[in-house]
C-alpha cells in the first residue's frame, strides 16, 4: 500500500485536498480506482490533523500517515522536543514507538536510537518516513517489545515507554498497572537492560497513585501545552531512593514557563483575605498538588485551604493568570443585584457551591467582556465575589 500511495499523482491529490471536508470528498468518485479510496481519504484526514501538531512531517514530501486515531494519540512535536531534553548518553530504545515522533526527537540528542512497534504495518510506515526525514540511522523493529529487548540483549542508556491506555477488558484506562505493557510489573525486567527509564502516563493519572505503583521515581514532569496538561513523564533510576523532583512545565509558542519543588515537602501556606492582586495557577501547577509550595516560593497567601487562589499586596510574576482586584463583596442577593445582575463577565468558581451555569442563569450574566469575576470562599468561610481586571 505504501508504494501505491506514493504515486506522484496520488500524493498531489492528497496535498491538494488537505484541509477539505472529508464528508464531501467521500461522496466524490475515486479518481484512482486501482487504489482503495478509503486509504487515500485517510491520508488526507491524517495529514490535515498533522498540520499544527506535526509540522515537520506535514512539510516533508512523500510522508505516509497511519490512521487518524494514531495521529490523535501520538505526541506533538512540542512535547516530543521537551522529552528529548530530559535524556542524555549514547543510546535509547523506545519500546512503544508508534508513529515515531518521540524517537525522531530523541535522535537529535542521542546517537543510537531504536524504535519498537508491535504493529508491523505501522513499523514499515515509520521506517519509510524516517528515510524521508533523513533519519535512516534509526533502527526499526516490529514485534513484542519484551522479546525485542531479549533478542538485542544490550544495555542502553535509556528505555522509553508510552504504555497503551486501552484495555480489551476495561476499555480506556489510566492506572499504569492496567496499561500495556504493565510497567510496574516489568520494572525489574527493564532494569536488566537500562538503569534509566522515561515513562509517559495519562494526564489524568493521580501523582500519588503513580508513585505508589512505581519505585525508584527520581522526577515527575507535568507537561502542558497552552495551559492544557498533555503528558505526565516519570524518570525512574535504578536504586534511586531520594526526594522526588516535581517539575511543572507549560509550553507555548516561543515560551516555556516552569515551577518545581521536591517531595516530600514541608512547606506550609499562609492565608489572607483578598489583597490587591489575585493569582490563579496554570493547569500543570494545579495537577502537581503543590499548593503549599506555591505560597512558600512566591511569598503569596491562599484565600482558603480548598480554594487554590492566591493573593498579594505587591504585583509578582507568576506561573498562571494574574488579576488586579477592583472590588470584593460578600455573595448576597442585594450585592449581586447591585454589581452583576444583567451584566457581561467572565466567571470562574473556586470552592463555591454554585456552578458557572447556575450563576449565569440565576443572575442573567452573559459570557465575555473585560470583567473577570471569581466566586470563592475566604479563609473565614465567607462566600465572596471578586471583580477583577486581567493583567496576564
Amino acid at each position: 500500500m505504501i508504494d501505491e500511495l506514493l504515486q506522484p499523482e496520488i500524493q498531489n491529490f492528497i496535498c491538494e485536498n488537505t484541509g477539505k471536508l472529508i464528508s464531501d470528498l467521500a461522496l466524490k468518485k475515486n479518481p484512482f480506482p486501482e487504489v482503495d479510496y478509503k486509504e487515500i481519504i485517510n491520508q488526507i484526514e491524517a495529514r490535515t490533523k498533522s498540520k499544527e501538531k506535526l509540522p515537520t512531517w506535514f512539510n516533508q514530501k512523500n510522508i505516509i500517515y497511519p490512521s487518524k486515531i494514531s495521529i490523535e494519540q501520538t505526541s506533538s512535536e512540542k512535547t516530543a522536543k521537551y522529552k528529548s531534553q530530559l535524556i542524555n548518553g549514547d543510546s535509547i530504545i523506545d519500546l512503544t514507538g508508534g508513529f515515531g515522533v518521540d524517537v525522531y526527537y530523541f535522535s537529535l540528542q542521542i546517537k543510537r536510537v531504536i524504535h519498537c512497534e508491535w504493529n508491523e504495518a505501522l513499523s514499515k510506515i515509520v521506517k519509510h518516513n524516517f528515510n524521508q526525514l533523513n533519519k535512516s540511522s534509526i533502527a526499526c523493529f516490529s514485534g513484542d517489545s519484551e522479546e525485542i529487548l531479549k533478542k538485542i540483549n544490550q544495555k542502553t542508556d535509556w528505555i522509553y515507554i508510552d504504555p497503551s491506555r486501552r484495555s480489551e477488558k476495561k476499555g480506556k484506562v489510566f492506572l499504569l498497572k492496567d496499561c500495556c505493557p504493565n510497567v510496574p510489573e516489568l520494572l525489574d525486567f527493564y532494569f536488566n537492560y537500562s538503569d534509566n527509564l522515561l515513562i509517559k502516563s495519562s494526564p489524568i493519572l493521580d501523582l500519588t497513585a503513580g508513585i505508589e505503583e512505581l519505585k525508584n521515581v527520581k522526577s515527575i514532569h507535568i507537561v502542558s501545552v497552552e495551559n492544557e496538561v498533555k503528558e505526565i513523564l516519570w524518570i525512574i533510576e535504578k536504586n534511586y531512593q531520594d526526594s522526588i523532583q516535581i517539575k511543572c512545565v507549560d509550553l507555548a509558542d516561543n515560551e516555556q514557563e516552569q515551577f518545581e519543588f521536591l517531595l516530600p515537602s514541608n512547606a506550609l501556606s499562609t492565608y489572607s483575605l483578598p489583597l490587591n492582586y489575585l493569582y490563579e495557577p496554570k493547569a500543570a501547577l494545579m495537577k502537581s498538588g503543590g499548593f503549599d509550595e506555591i505560597s512558600k516560593q512566591y511569598g503569596i497567601h491562599k484565600l482558603h485551604k480548598n480554594s487554590q487562589l492566591y493573593t498579594s499586596d505587591q504585583l509578582l510574576d507568576f506561573f498562571g493568570r494574574i488579576f488586579e482586584i477592583e472590588k470584593t463583596f460578600l455573595y448576597s442577593k442585594e450585592n449581586m443585584k447591585s454589581f452583576l445582575e444583567n451584566s457581561k463577565a467572565n466567571i470562574t468558581i473556586r470552592n463555591f457551591p454554585l456552578s458557572v451555569e447556575e450563576i449565569r442563569k440565576k443572575w442573567k450574566i452573559k459570557d465575555g467582556g473585560t470583567l473577570y469575576c471569581f466566586f470563592t470562599t475566604t479563609v473565614d468561610n465567607h462566600k465572596i465575589v471578586l471583580l477583577c481586571n486581567k493583567i496576564k
